[in-house]
């Protein structure tokens, strides 16, 4: 085990299932779906939130219903990978509301953007004004999607 990874015991693996289905639960009914009382059920939240295992709590909103209906998956390729170009398209893209996800890849692209926007003017948009001109960018691939088959903010954690 890396030092990163921290041993939790059945319970907790539990309390993560459950907390990443409903963050909303209470803690009494956390602890009977749990097997715990609320006491140590409440402490062992506490003890993971402190060491950073729990990082928050979020509402999910459908993005259907703000008229955010089209998913665009963009390869983007640099210029140059040295760490001021990187740095560069990072910070440009990291201020982005429309950016759901950006992550530095291997093989043919350098990042993967997942943005959410209204329509097809909205991208032409973005891409225009903002992809286009941040420094460095030498190639940019999109990908629209035609149907969400899965999507889920829970990690796959297992109890034992």
């Amino acid at each position: 085990m890396s030092d990163n990874n921290i041993a939790l015991d059945n319970a907790s693996l539990r309390i993560l299932e459950i907390l990443q289905e409903n963050a909303e639960i209470t803690n009494t009914e956390l602890a009977e779906r749990v097997g715990l009382s609320p006491s140590p059920c409440w402490r062992r939240v506490a003890e993971m939130r402190e060491k950073g295992i729990i990082k928050g709590a979020v509402m999910l909103v459908d993005p259907i219903k703000l008229d955010l209906a089209v998913n665009v998956f963009i390869n983007v390729t640099l210029q140059r990978q040295d760490k001021e170009t990187l740095d560069q398209f990072t910070q440009a893209i990291a201020i982005r509301r429309e950016v759901m996800e950006c992550y530095l890849m291997t093989g043919e692209a350098d990042f993967l953007l997942r943005v959410v926007i209204k329509d097809l003017m909205h991208y032409q948009k973005f891409m225009l004004n903002v992809l286009t001109k941040i420094p460095g960018v030498s190639n940019i691939r999109s990908s629209f999607s035609l149907e969400q088959v899965k999507y889920t903010t829970s990690l796959p954690v297992q109890s034992k």
